[in-house]
C-alpha cells in the first residue's frame, strides 16, 4: 500500500490517496476480495457490509485500501475486476484523491 495513503473521505469518513504520481494506464490498486457465501454476509457487521459488491452472482467483501475508493462522476480510475485492480485512466498526481464510478461495474 506505499503507492496510496487512506485520508479522509466521503466513504465511512475515509478515502484513497496517491502517494506517488501515476500514469494513465498504470496499477493504482490491487484488489485482495474475500469471496463471501450469503450465509458468510448475513453475519457480517452492518458497517462491514457497505464494503460488499457483488460480482457474476459472487458476493466480495472489499479490503485496505480499495474499500475507501471513493464515487466520482468523473473518476479517475476504473475498475478492471476481471485481473482485480483499479487502473488510472488519466494521469493522477500524487496527493490526488483516487476515484472510481461507482455505478460501474467493468470487467476489463
Amino acid at each position: 500500500m506505499n503507492d496510496v495513503f487512506i485520508g479522509k473521505g466521503d466513504l465511512a469518513g475515509k478515502a484513497v490517496y496517491a502517494n506517488r504520481d501515476f500514469k494513465a494506464g498504470e496499477i493504482v490498486i490491487q484488489y485482495h476480495l474475500k469471496p463471501l457465501s450469503f450465509a458468510e454476509y448475513q453475519h457480517l457487521p452492518e458497517t462491514e457490509k457497505m464494503f460488499t459488491h457483488t460480482h457474476w452472482g459472487i458476493i466480495y467483501l472489499y479490503s485496505v485500501p480499495e474499500r475507501y475508493v471513493n464515487h466520482s462522476n468523473q473518476p479517475n480510475t476504473y475498475q478492471d475486476l476481471i485481473n482485480k485492480r483499479d487502473i488510472a485512466l488519466r494521469n493522477i498526481k500524487k496527493g490526488e484523491i483516487i476515484t472510481s464510478d461507482a455505478t460501474k461495474d467493468d470487467i476489463a
